[in-house]
């Protein structure tokens, strides 16, 4: 038996991924406001944050496409970065015309201040769960991510 047999199972799975999506942005709404950033500020540290991890060149076109900007609103996005001391701009040493961003240790420290305890509420609810049921859910997070991103394409044209 599928989820989708039961429209209702479904769509209830559904409304709790848009609840917990709403509770997500608000707290990142808080961390942001706490910090004086702009809700996309927050959006390009995530993004430099989860391109240092996958070993990503990040750029400023990379993050603008990765935000949906273009040039001039990615260079105001970095100049408040690095203004408040977020972000940091360097040569590229395999190509010096290129220019490589990394969040700046005191930003990953801010971030874990206020995200850390979050983050390990979530870690022990992780521990709840058995490995079947946690191959489950990444499947399914998968799945909802493909399908956002695939709508969010077909909504502005840009994907």
């Amino acid at each position: 038996m599928s989820a989708t047999d039961d429209p209702g199972a479904a769509l209830r799975l559904v409304h709790e991924v848009r609840r917990l999506t709403v509770e997500l942005d608000r707290f990142g709404a808080a961390f942001a406001s706490r910090n004086g950033l702009h809700a996309t500020d927050l959006c390009a540290l995530i993004a430099l944050l989860d391109a240092d991890r996958a070993g990503i060149a990040a750029t400023p076109g990379w993050l603008g496409g990765q935000l949906d900007l273009g040039s001039a609103a990615t260079t105001a996005l970095l100049d408040r970065l690095e203004r408040a001391g977020h972000i940091g701009r360097t040569p590229d040493p395999g190509d010096r015309r290129r220019v490589l961003l990394r969040v700046q240790e005191q930003a990953k420290y801010l971030g874990w201040s206020f995200f850390g305890p979050l983050i390990g509420r979530m870690i022990a609810s992780i521990g709840e769960f058995d490995e079947a049921e946690l191959a489950a859910v990444t499947r399914f997070l998968g799945a909802m991510n493909e399908a956002v991103g695939s709508a969010a394409g077909g909504a502005d044209g840009s994907r």
